[in-house]
């Protein structure tokens, strides 16, 4: 086809100034009767590429689609190649086309499909595979008292659909947990997840929108392979489907308020909460949501193989009694890593003090709320039973309950020792109540052995309480008070002949 100026230009000689076909192709070097064709054509339609049907390809390039949608949802590394493609075809569906034909297509059509789904991301809320995420908060009775607890959904704009999971906080190690928990249990990755700047994700907002992630999070992205957006500082609107879900969620499933005994246990329960409520018809498309969420679940990306830890690691320096501070929370370590750095790993839930080799020193429940501190005392005690007289000079004797402290104060150092080991043996989860009554019942009768505090420990621990009074069969002399201590000894050293007297 001649180019616009050639054919004005022929159009011009010859219907303009009469020159003839022949002299207009001597000179342009074009045939006479294409002259003719464009001096005369009255209509300059666009033409229409014919599609000709291709009885060897036309089969086969359903099956090249379904493949190639598959492979976009894996890593590159896990796609397959255009050559394993046709390899295929030729194994289990008779292909007898090229290879040449098979990559061409497969070519054409990854671009086409990448294009598309990069389209799909914009608006979110119109296209299957994208979601929104946010917090929210609702009131639970937690041993007779309401708290306030957040929880996380994840809605799906497509489908109007969600997922959600209470947390004791709205943390970065939260927000990680609970969005690896949605894609575990859903068993996929939505393509784009939009975020109100959310301080456990975001770290800074730039001059000109940019933003800097939270170091843990930018990992998170970077493991399951998701696009995030956030939404402008103060435009919370461009998330508003999970924002009016925030609120469905709190109305239909959250007040009253819940009873919570297991944070874990009863975020069991929340999935099918979610996946009943999705048998309801569309509010707009007039299709039942699941069908929906379907078409949500074929656009998602593949999970990887491994989970992520959704855990934080620092350095810090442990005081002179061996306790470190995180986020404003006071944790034991070891006596034996006074003022010395060690190694932490934070997750949701935990806070696991470790040696340079990642090996566990010990290991707290992660404290929210107002509890200050936690103290794990068996590496304490262990130190202290061989060194029973240090007690005296280290704040652990004034974290002892009062009840120890004076029991403690009144033994001999052999009786610290015993009774340090015995604590040291007997202390479960860091809770004294149990040690408590048994010292209380142990000393109805002056100060008890340790032999006399492990029986009733055990007598408590066995609900064996009841103890029956002994008549005694004959007198028994009265026995004189004991003191402690060394005067006792003093009768041995009475003046000569005091004896006869």
């Amino acid at each position: 086809m001649l180019a616009v100026e050639q054919i004005n230009y022929i159009r011009h000689e010859v219907n303009q100034k009469g020159e003839t076909y022949a002299s207009i192709g001597r000179r342009m070097g074009v045939d006479p009767r294409t002259i003719n064709k464009y001096a005369n054509q009255e209509e300059f339609k666009k033409k229409e590429k014919q599609k000709r049907k291709s009885p060897i390809m036309d089969p086969v390039k359903p099956i090249l689609d379904k493949w190639i949608k598959e492979d976009l949802k894996k890593k590159k590394k896990y796609q397959r190649t255009a050559k394993r493609m046709f390899q295929q075809l030729e194994k289990f569906h008779s292909f007898k086309g090229s290879y040449r034909t098979i990559r061409d297509y497969v070519s054409q059509r990854k671009s086409e499909l990448k294009e598309s789904m990069s389209d799909a991301s914009l608006p979110l809320e119109s296209f299957p595979g994208t979601a929104q995420v946010d917090f929210g908060t609702a009131p639970f009775k937690y041993h007779s008292e309401v708290i306030d607890l957040p929880y996380l959904v994840m809605s799906f704009p497509y489908s109007n659909s969600f997922y959600f999971q209470v947390f004791p906080s709205e943390n970065t190690e939260c927000l990680l947990e609970g969005l690896q928990r949605i894609f575990r249990y859903m068993g996929g990755v939505p393509r784009t997840i939009r975020f109100d700047n959310l301080s456990p994700a975001v770290k800074k907002i730039g001059a000109k929108g940019e933003r800097e992630l939270t170091d843990t999070f930018e990992r998170f992205v970077l493991h399951y392979g998701f696009t995030y957006e956030f939404c402008n500082p103060g435009k919370g609107n461009e998330k508003g489907h999970v924002e009016a879900m925030v609120k469905y969620v709190r109305n239909n499933f959250l007040l009253p308020e819940n009873t919570v005994l297991n944070l874990d246990q009863f975020n069991q329960t929340l999935w099918g909460l979610a996946e009943e409520d999705r048998e309801r018809p569309h509010y707009e498309k007039e299709v039942v949501q699941i069908q929906l969420f379907k078409e949500d679940q074929e656009s998602w990306l593949m999970l990887p193989e491994k989970e992520f830890e959704c855990a934080r690691y620092m350095e810090v320096k442990a005081d002179k009694y061996g306790m470190v501070s995180i986020d404003k929370k006071q944790y034991s370590t070891s006596p034996r890593f006074a003022k010395q750095k060690v190694r932490v790993c934070v997750t949701y839930n935990n806070i696991n003090i470790l040696t340079e080799n990642n090996d566990i020193i010990v290991r707290h429940s992660r404290l929210y709320g107002m509890k200050r501190k936690s103290m794990v005392w068996q590496p304490y005690l262990d130190l202290l039973s061989k060194r029973p007289r240090a007690i005296k000079y280290t704040s652990l004797y004034d974290q002892f309950p009062s009840l120890w402290t004076d029991y403690l104060a009144d033994c001999t150092e052999e009786e610290q020792k015993s009774a340090l080991r015995l604590l040291g043996e007997l202390l479960k989860n860091d809770d004294f109540s149990l040690l408590n009554e048994a010292l209380q019942l142990a000393s109805s009768h002056g100060h008890p052995s340790v032999d006399q505090i492990k029986h009733c420990f055990y007598s408590l621990l066995n609900q064996d309480v009841v103890h029956r009074a002994i008549t005694p069969k004959v007198s028994i002399p009265t026995v004189p008070d004991v003191t402690r201590g060394l005067s006792h000894y003093d009768s041995f050293f009475q003046k000569e002949g005091s004896i006869n007297e």
